[in-house]
């Protein structure tokens, strides 16, 4: 996390030290549609969520502040990520918005999923809409596709596949040159990522399953690795869309797109590493609670005891 807020911010000062001022906040464009609409439901969201926690803390139910602390943390970074400079630099150099993405996908996403934000969320709407929410979200129609799209192999393929697929050159220059094509990108690499930590997270089997959440970070840190390399290591830039761009600011394209690749490559593969690491060892400790629970079960049906 520290590694790549780092080098988002001497991405963002090197940028900005190229013609900065087309991307304040003042700046005519600054904000479109999409942009306020991402803005809106995030505070709609943040809203919701401090609503829930204070009445949950009212009612004196069990809280965590742990829990408030990552989701308010990654609720400030999806912010930041979505608001300039950095969003807008995003449309004009593939390195910045290479850092958006990872910042969304590897830091905004995983530390609000790990602020159990449906639940604290649900106690932030009126009392009368609350039945209403709660009896919806546990609905068959709603609670099937969500365990189904939550389960760890699923939701794996789910966020690899729309990784990829949004890196195909074609695809990622339409995002560049369309901002509701852009919108409809981070929603997927969000939400896919939502997905994906969840079922990592809060899987079926608990904290006796992040023996196998492991494999699925790896694996993750292994394709994102791979493509990071391709795009670091290729010999012309690939994506069109930001040929006249870096250009115009005075950067080699393909030195940009190397940029771009080291930060999914190296950064990227740390964060995502020290995470499989922290799932390695909650497993551990679980397995280590459950043996110890299972210690004096053994010791009273043993024979002569």
């Amino acid at each position: 996390m520290l590694v790549t807020s780092a080098f988002s911010a001497a991405v963002v000062v090197r940028l900005t030290a190229h013609g900065g001022e087309a991307h304040a906040w003042t700046a005519p464009g600054a904000f479109s549609i999409w942009d306020l609409g991402t803005i809106a439901f995030l505070c709609t969201v943040g809203v919701l969520y401090l609503t829930g926690t204070w009445r949950l803390a009212h009612r004196r139910a069990e809280c965590s502040r742990w829990e408030h602390l990552a989701f308010l943390c990654g609720w400030v970074v999806l912010l930041i990520a979505v608001l300039p400079p950095l969003d807008a630099l995003a449309i004009q150099l593939f390195s910045a918005h290479m850092v958006q993405h990872e910042l969304m996908m590897l830091v905004g996403a995983p530390l609000v999923i790990a602020g159990r934000p449906l639940s604290t969320c649900l106690w932030g709407l009126p009392s009368r809409w609350r039945p209403l929410a709660g009896g919806t979200l546990r609905s068959p129609l709603a609670s099937g596709p969500w365990r189904f799209l939550t389960t760890p192999v699923v939701a794996w393929a789910l966020h690899g596949a729309v990784i990829w697929a949004w890196h195909i050159p074609a695809l990622y220059d339409a995002a560049v040159g369309h901002e509701g094509v852009h919108a409809m990108q981070h929603a997927m690499f969000v939400g896919t990522s939502a997905l994906f930590w969840w079922g990592l997270v809060y899987g079926r089997y608990g904290r006796a399953g992040y023996g196998a959440a492991v494999f699925y970070v790896f694996t993750t840190v292994v394709h994102t690795g791979l493509l990071g390399a391709m795009l670091t290591f290729a010999r012309v830039p690939l994506y069109p869309a930001y040929l006249e761009p870096a250009l115009t600011r005075g950067i080699d394209p393909l030195q940009d797109q190397q940029v771009a690749g080291l930060v999914m490559w190296i950064p990227a593969g740390i964060i995502l590493t020290l995470l499989g690491i922290g799932l390695f060892g909650a497993w551990l400790g679980e397995a280590e609670r459950r043996a110890l629970r299972m210690t004096p079960q053994a010791g009273r049906s043993a024979p002569g005891s």
